[in-house]
């Protein structure tokens, strides 16, 4: 169907709007991908979504568009742990580099991928450069124990466009949560993803249901999938869809709160990581448990990828 005839659908305003099945969305979503589409269209897609708001069902058609599009990594050794950064930092340093460093450590396979969303952030891959970590060129493997990082564009183009679309019309559009969701992956893997507000918490967690996805779920750091330092979140696992409370969020503040960085800049942020990596600063105790957990969920994937083998 033209893509005219379902912004009608989704365009009736908040309360006439009518929502898509899976199969709808997945074929309006692939006519925006493709680049099939005026911008004109692409744009009234964008507004319209954005005051209707995508249902679980929606999303899951826009995953399965993006999932027939994207180049995908091969499958890793091990489940590969997914993390999805484009949030950046805007009053805390952004310690999602941090986070993948750890989870290397322990030989998993570790996937960052994202782009800048806006221009007053530090972002992962600034962070990243202080650290002397260069940026995949093509898809591959990643090897157990290592950390790779994946620009938008080289996944998928169109993504990387309709994300841009959000400078010229300054709001958020279904990519921006649809990139928090997706595995780019041939194989097993492990979606860490975040939201900044509670009722992104309840749609994200249906739409990994209807995916089966394997994936944990928190309240991140500025929009970033890593636990805030200075308090201990809510952190719930899903494995095949079904999900389970990990952590429990923890009422207040820690009773030893982290000494974090005073400037958020890259090369402050990247000197901070080194120094926990080193041993000479503690982890903060919310990413420590992070890690614990995402280690017993790869482990959870990996059985019940042998049970199905």
């Amino acid at each position: 169907m033209g893509i005219s005839q379902y912004i009608k659908e989704i365009g009736r305003g908040k309360d006439g709007a009518r929502s898509l099945s899976r199969e709808q969305a997945a074929d309006l979503f692939g006519q925006v991908l493709d680049r099939s589409v005026t911008d004109l269209e692409i744009g009234g897609f964008c507004l319209a979504m954005r005051i209707k708001g995508e249902t679980p069902t929606e999303m899951a058609g826009f995953l399965d568009a993006t999932a027939t599009r994207l180049d995908a990594l091969p499958a890793s050794d091990r489940p590969l742990v997914v993390l999805p950064s484009y949030n950046g930092a805007r009053k805390l340093p952004v310690l999602t580099p941090l986070l993948a460093l750890l989870l290397a450590r322990e030989g998993l396979p570790v996937l960052l991928h994202g782009t800048a969303t806006e221009s007053q952030r530090v972002f992962v891959p600034n962070v990243l450069a202080a650290l002397g970590m260069p940026m995949l060129s093509a898809t591959r493997k990643i090897a157990t124990g290592e950390v790779a990082y994946a620009a938008t564009e080289l996944l998928c183009p169109g993504l990387k466009s309709l994300l841009d679309v959000r400078r010229a019309v300054g709001l958020r559009n279904p990519a921006h949560s649809l990139v928090k969701l997706m595995s780019p992956c041939a194989g097993p893997s492990l979606v860490v993803s975040s939201y900044t507000h509670p009722e992104y918490a309840i749609s994200m967690g249906a739409t990994f249901s209807l995916m089966r996805s394997h994936a944990m779920l928190l309240r991140g750091t500025e929009g970033e999938v890593v636990a805030d330092p200075r308090r201990l979140p809510q952190m719930t696992g899903y494995l095949a869809g079904e999900a389970t409370v990990l952590q429990e969020a923890q009422a207040g503040a820690l009773a030893a709160v982290p000494e974090l960085p005073k400037e958020i800049d890259a090369e402050t942020t990247a000197a901070y990581i080194r120094d926990v990596l080193a041993g000479r600063k503690p982890v903060p105790q919310p990413i420590a448990r992070q890690v614990a957990h995402l280690l017993h969920l790869t482990n959870q994937i990996s059985a019940l990828e042998a049970q199905t083998a």
